[in-house]
C-alpha cells in the first residue's frame, strides 16, 4: 500500500515536473505564461474532481482503502491552485495588488477563480489529524464541504474564462455535477433509503462475525 501511495504521489507531481521542464527547455510554445496558467488551472480542477470521486468510488466498490488517498489528492488540488494563483500574481500581474483587486472586482471569471482558491486554503490548513481533533468530527466535516463550493466555483471560472469553445469546461462541469449529485444521493439514502444488497450483506457478515466472537 505504501508503494502504491508513493506511485500515486509521483504521478500527481508529474504535471508540475512537465511544466518546470518546459520552462527550462522552452517547449511550452510562444506564450509559456499562458501554458503554465492553463496547465496549473486545469490540474487544479482535475484534482478537485478526483478528491470528490473518492467517496462515491469507495461506496460503489467497497474499497475503503481509497480514503487514504483523499487527503493527498486534496492537497495536490491546493498545490496546483497555488501555482495557478502565483502564475497570475507574479508572471501576469507582476505583484500589482491594485490591478489584482480591480481584476477580482471587475472580471467575473477572476472573481470565481479567486473564490475557488480562497475556499481551498482552510481545507488545506485543517487537513491534518490534529485539526480533526481540535474541530471535532462534525465541525471538520462541515468545514470540508467547502470543497463542493470550491469545485463548482472552479468550473464557473473556467467556463467564464473560455470565450468560444466551452466543450472542455462543460465536460468538467458535468463531472463535478455528477459527483455532487452522487453525494446528495448517498445522503438521501442514508437518511430515508433502504440499505442496498451489498450493505445488507455486509451488515449480515458483521453480525455473524460478532456472534462468532461472542461464542469464543
Amino acid at each position: 500500500m505504501r508503494l502504491l501511495k508513493s506511485l500515486a504521489f509521483a504521478a500527481a507531481l508529474a504535471p508540475a515536473g512537465y511544466l518546470a521542464y518546459g520552462v527550462f527547455a522552452h517547449t511550452l510554445g510562444a506564450n509559456p505564461v499562458d501554458a503554465i496558467t492553463d496547465g496549473t488551472g486545469t490540474w487544479t480542477l482535475r484534482f478537485l474532481a478526483l478528491t470528490l470521486l473518492i467517496t462515491p468510488l469507495r461506496k460503489w466498490t467497497g474499497w475503503n482503502a481509497l480514503i487514504r488517498y483523499r487527503r493527498m489528492l486534496g492537497l495536490f488540488a491546493f498545490f496546483y491552485g497555488t501555482l495557478h494563483f502565483l502564475t497570475y500574481l507574479v508572471l501576469d500581474q507582476f505583484f500589482s495588488l491594485d490591478d489584482i483587486v480591480a481584476d477580482i472586482v471587475k472580471r467575473p471569471f477572476i472573481t470565481a477563480g479567486f473564490t475557488a482558491f480562497v475556499l481551498m486554503i482552510p481545507l488545506a490548513i485543517t487537513s491534518t489529524a490534529g485539526w480533526i481533533r481540535r474541530l471535532g468530527g462534525k465541525r471538520w466535516n462541515l468545514l470540508h464541504k467547502l470543497v463542493y463550493v470550491s469545485a463548482a466555483a472552479g468550473v464557473v471560472h473556467y467556463w467564464w474564462l473560455v470565450k468560444s469553445d466551452i466543450s472542455r469546461p462543460a465536460r468538467y462541469g458535468a463531472i463535478v455535477a455528477i459527483l455532487l449529485a452522487a453525494r446528495v444521493w448517498f445522503a438521501y439514502n442514508a437518511r430515508y433509503g433502504v440499505p442496498s444488497r451489498a450493505s445488507a450483506a455486509a451488515s449480515r457478515r458483521v453480525a455473524d462475525a460478532s456472534a462468532t466472537i461472542d461464542r469464543l
